[in-house]
């Protein structure tokens, strides 16, 4: 017997039980407020009617922000139930691979929420509390986020290796050279066509998919069609994908989106899991990279168990008083500076970007002029006198794009295994919806 049906059996009492106790206690008290159900098993969890009810609400909240027009309740429903299934699954791989997230964690991301949202912690619950949320709710449903971004960290990402052959070739490729240029504001619809479709499965779905994109050529709305018809994981964000490069794409869409104008859709595309189309909401980039760097070299004077801080800052003030009176820099560093990265080039640290060095040494640089010494100054690591040798502004561009072809890559890869994992971990779950 399946191990997935042994559970179904053995739930079947337990609900049975659950609504003959509902019935009776009605019988007893007509006030009685109707028992809290269960919507959905899923393997060895269940969700419940007041999870669905809860995360509908604060979609259909969502959605109204944006301004977009709400799909049927009943359409939305299975929209968020589908959601919440693929969730809970996730949570039980976590569960099961010893994942948890920490009170210290969870503070710090809440602060974090509520910091983009320039809003303190205290502010951020009482936006809350005014759009009829608990901060209690939404706590736990951060909890949720980060462990479910943990198991696709474990899954899926360990899973995307990109090699500098894969990057270099990609440099080269006109479609690289093109699309590194600019990033994509997209949005999707995707009309789900099963793997095992026979062939009037996948006609019905061209068919669709053709129907959806003559109603947005007419003015549909995008954002509301994609929650209520859309299969894709980003379906109840309106279908918003966040920023791409087209390079992240599958073909033919990376070759395609280029041509489209802000606001415009392309044609449905056949893709492994379906049909898809994609809005273009607005593009930016393109441009040179120009980073500041500054040539500066440096004297590090550490306390210690034999020097105390104090005599650690005379040292370096007599260090100042010295070169001031015109002894060499260089020399002086190779004598006393205990940085052993750059005392014996004489404390000279090169060319370097300025956000490489910690705040302290970064801020006494910022205001010393070219070819002039600093007075002592603190850092985490000691006592310093730098001197500035030079500024200049540097095209990093191509160490730019180098980092964008590799973090292309790896998006696109990430994206089409996490679309297959999802997939898989659906369709190896036990799944009884209860609706």
């Amino acid at each position: 017997m399946n191990v997935k049906t042994k559970l179904s059996d053995c739930m079947r009492p337990l609900l049975g039980a659950l609504l003959l106790s509902s019935a009776l206690l009605g019988n007893a008290q007509a006030e009685v407020q109707p028992l809290n159900r269960v919507v959905a098993i899923v393997d060895n969890d269940v969700i419940m009617q007041s999870q669905l009810d809860q995360r509908l609400r604060e979609v259909q909240q969502t959605i109204a922000k944006r301004g977009a027009a709400l799909p049927p309740e009943h359409v939305l429903s299975q929209q968020v139930l589908e959601r919440l299934i693929i969730e809970n699954i996730q949570l039980q791989i976590g569960d099961r691979s010893g994942i948890r997230i920490t009170d210290e964690e969870l503070n710090q991301a809440i602060g974090t929420i509520a910091q983009r949202n320039n809003l303190s912690v205290e502010q951020f619950r009482a936006a809350l509390a005014r759009d009829g949320l608990s901060y209690e709710d939404a706590r736990e449903q951060v909890r949720r986020e980060m462990v479910i971004s943990r198991v696709r960290q474990r899954r899926v990402a360990e899973r995307v290796q990109v090699t500098e052959q894969e990057v270099q070739n990609f440099l080269a490729s006109d479609l690289g050279k093109m699309q590194l240029s600019e990033e994509y504001h997209l949005a999707n619809i995707l009309i789900p066509v099963p793997e095992s479709a026979s062939s009037s499965d996948i006609q019905g779905a061209a068919k669709q998919a053709d129907e959806l994109y003559q109603q947005l050529q007419q003015g549909a709305d995008f954002a509301q069609q994609a929650i209520a018809r859309s299969a894709s994981e980003t379906a109840l964000e309106g279908g918003d994908m966040g920023w791409r490069k087209a390079a992240q794409l599958p073909s033919p869409f990376d070759s395609m989106i280029g041509a489209l104008k802000p606001g415009e859709v392309t044609e449905p595309m056949r893709t492994p899991g379906g049909f898809i189309i994609l809005k273009l909401i607005e593009k930016r980039g393109g441009g040179t990279q120009v980073r500041d760097e500054v040539h500066v070299r440096h004297i590090l004077i550490k306390p210690s168990e034999i020097r105390s801080e104090a005599e650690a800052q005379r040292l370096a003030e007599r260090l100042y008083e010295r070169i001031q009176s015109g002894e060499d820099f260089g020399a002086l560093a190779k004598s006393f500076s205990e940085d052993p990265g750059s005392a014996l080039n004489g404390g000279d640290l090169n060319w370097i970007d300025p956000n490489a060095l910690v705040p302290e040494f970064r801020e006494v640089m910022a205001h010393t002029a070219s070819g002039e010494l600093s007075k002592p100054f603190k850092s985490p690591y000691g006592w310093h006198v730098l001197e500035v040798l030079g500024r200049r502004a540097t095209d990093s561009s191509e160490q730019f794009r180098e980092q964008q072809a590799l973090s292309a890559l790896r998006n696109r890869k990430y994206d089409e295994e996490l679309q297959a994992w999802l997939r898989q971990i659906r369709d190896e779950a036990y799944v009884e919806i209860k609706l």
